[in-house]
């Protein structure tokens, strides 16, 4: 059964930080976690991140009229009472399980190289990967481009929120799957 996931992180060419991550199995059921501890300061100081993912995050508002001292976070502080928002280790739980939950699973991701990653790095080194989860995600991209690189469907809304990019990755396989029988 697959899988189909994304991961949101923040990299500076030797360290992938994962912030989030979505995923969706091919039965209905959906895992959506934020991070309580990436590099905040990392985030906001990359200007695409701050830009496009940081909205996406649970956020907690300031109230009117509260001073505070982040005036250089957009839209508020990461929200730390969030149900969506865990700490790494609870994150490692909840995605082994996950993934240990599926028959026969195969993981899948668009431009899958970092989120493959993002998502080894929960557990340490690839070779700590716990018995069950594969060792490899199968790229979209790829398949798509075997396929003659056919027009994708557009993502509606949620981009760069891992779980609505997951449930995006879902919608583009099978796409993928109906162009292959149409043209089988």
């Amino acid at each position: 059964m697959k899988i189909y996931y994304d991961t949101e992180f923040v990299e500076d060419g030797k360290t992938i930080d994962l912030v989030s991550i979505g995923m969706v199995a091919e039965d209905g059921r959906e895992l959506y976690a934020v991070s309580s501890e990436f590099s905040i300061s990392g985030l906001l100081g990359n200007p695409w991140l701050a830009e496009n993912v940081w909205p996406s995050l649970p956020l907690k508002k300031h109230d009117p009229g509260v001073p505070c001292q982040c005036s250089r976070r957009k839209n508020g502080h990461l929200d730390f009472d969030h149900p969506d928002v865990r700490p790494r280790a609870q994150i490692i739980r909840m995605v082994e399980a996950f993934i240990l939950a599926t028959p026969d699973v195969e993981l899948w991701a668009w431009y899958s190289a970092y989120d493959h990653v993002a998502l080894a790095q929960l557990w340490g080194r690839m070779i700590d990967l716990p018995k069950g989860v594969p060792m490899w995600t199968n790229d979209l991209k790829q398949e798509c481009m075997r396929l003659g690189n056919p027009t994708m469907p557009k993502q509606g809304e949620g981009e760069h929120h891992a779980l609505a990019d997951a449930r995006h990755v879902k919608v583009m396989a099978e796409f993928l799957a109906r162009e292959t029988h149409h043209t089988a």
